[in-house]
């Protein structure tokens, strides 16, 4: 309040002096001098107010660099990691031009430039196993539409056939030790012509000493379940679309930017990850209604009726979609639906040419929900459990004694599922 008060007073005596100094009006000078002294009070009277306030300032950007010296990353499991460039080429220009021509009428030409640029990019220190997923600004994007080259980081990588044929055959560094990329002939257009921040999904397994990827544990796998095994189309490596509107498409089972049917991406990440697993027990579910085996009907079933597949109708063991319904809750299916046998025959051709192995594993999916009215033959209560999905899940006081002849057990028990798994594991090694 002083400063606007004694900021009025010096320009009213400044006005009533007159005159001037070095070009300033008496004026100026007045209104300067009160201010300043009204300043001075009000800081004496009302202190100098509280320290400024920062927040929201953030250390460290995960951006990819090209700084000299810089450390290499150390990844443990999956991570992602924005890298190093660590080689570029230089921008290559080319230009495309339409239009012109004689006759009328005559269009003008039109010349188009684009610009593509090769580099790569160090993603961490040591061995991993695989690339996954890649962002670019921010945005995931396809691998194969980015010419990708990952290299492991092995100790015998040989370099790069981009690099070699810029920089020259002996001239270029194999990086080994170092797990890095190379994106070839990058088109720029889409990123407004310019090298966009890229960060990488890596798979890097626990690495001790004297212990590598060939010989960690992800190596040592041979075999697998493919699970979940429903999912009207969830097997199929051909695209399947539903129309509900005339004109209207909508993808059923491309579920990432890979551009890729689902099951074809997940084998793609096994393979990669699990490079020595030859066999594939290909999960398939039917449903179940009731825990009594002389009651109890199995059949395939589908999540809705209204709506086929396009290319691809659903059909199984000679039923159509008009089959019974998957039981819903909050309106929601409780379970995918039953594969269909055609997606299932493709998911089978798909393994086998990629050289599994593979084991056709029918599955039972109980879907029994609360206020089912089924008696149960476990413990005699008026309704079965929600969604006794397998029998597996029963517990050392759930399941049922085995009879007894003067005091001791006829048989012995049923093995447990972790005993079952380490004679696999110890038969398989």
């Amino acid at each position: 309040m002083a400063t606007i008060v004694l900021s009025a007073v010096g320009m009213a005596a400044g006005a009533s002096v007159g005159g001037g100094i070095l070009g300033l009006s008496s004026v100026v000078i007045g209104r300067a001098v009160g201010a300043t002294l009204g300043r001075a009070i009000d800081q004496r009277l009302l202190g100098g107010g509280s320290a400024a306030v920062e927040t929201g300032q953030v250390d460290r950007f995960r951006l990819s660099g090209a700084s000299e010296g810089a450390g290499i990353a150390q990844v443990y499991g999956r991570m992602r990691v924005a890298g190093q460039v660590i080689w570029a080429s230089r921008f290559r220009e080319s230009s495309t031009t339409s239009g012109g021509g004689k006759g009328a009428p005559a269009s003008p030409k039109v010349t188009e430039f684009s610009y593509s640029v090769s580099l790569a990019i160090a993603l961490c220190e040591g061995e991993i196993t695989r690339v996954g997923r890649v962002w670019a600004d921010g945005q995931e994007v396809a691998r194969d539409d980015l010419n990708l080259r990952v290299y492991v980081g092995s100790d015998d990588q040989m370099p790069d056939p981009k690099i070699e044929a810029v920089e020259g055959v002996g001239s270029s560094p194999a990086y080994r030790g170092t797990a890095y990329v190379v994106l070839e002939d990058l088109d720029l257009g889409p990123f407004g012509n310019r090298v966009p921040q890229f960060s990488f999904e890596v798979m890097r397994p626990e690495q001790e000493d004297g212990v590598t990827v060939a010989t960690g544990p992800a190596n040592g796998i041979r075999a697998v379940a493919l699970i979940p095994g429903t999912g009207e189309y969830g097997l199929a490596t051909s695209p399947v679309y539903f129309e509900p509107v005339p004109g209207q498409s909508t993808a059923v089972n491309i579920n990432s930017p890979s551009g890729k049917t689902d099951f074809a991406t997940s084998i793609e990440a096994m393979d990669e990850e699990l490079p020595n697993c030859g066999s594939v027990s290909l999960v398939v579910s039917w449903f179940g209604d009731d825990l009594r085996c002389d009651r109890a009907t199995l059949r395939p079933k589908v999540e809705q009726a209204s709506v086929d597949g396009k290319g691809m109708p659903w059909r199984v063991s000679g039923l159509t979609r008009s089959t019974e319904l998957i039981p819903k809750v909050d309106g929601k299916s409780i379970y995918g639906g039953t594969p269909t046998d055609a997606s299932v025959i493709e998911a089978i051709q798909k393994l086998a040419a990629r050289g599994k192995d593979v084991v056709f594993y029918p599955f039972i999916l109980m879907d029994q929900l609360a206020g089912n009215g089924l008696n149960d033959p476990w413990s005699g209560a008026g309704d079965q459990p929600v969604l006794p999905w397998r029998v597996s899940g029963l517990t050392r006081s759930t399941a049922e004694l085995i009879p007894k002849v003067d005091g001791k057990s006829i048989y012995g028990g049923t093995p447990t599922d972790a005993s079952v798994i380490e004679a696999i594991q110890k038969l398989a090694a």
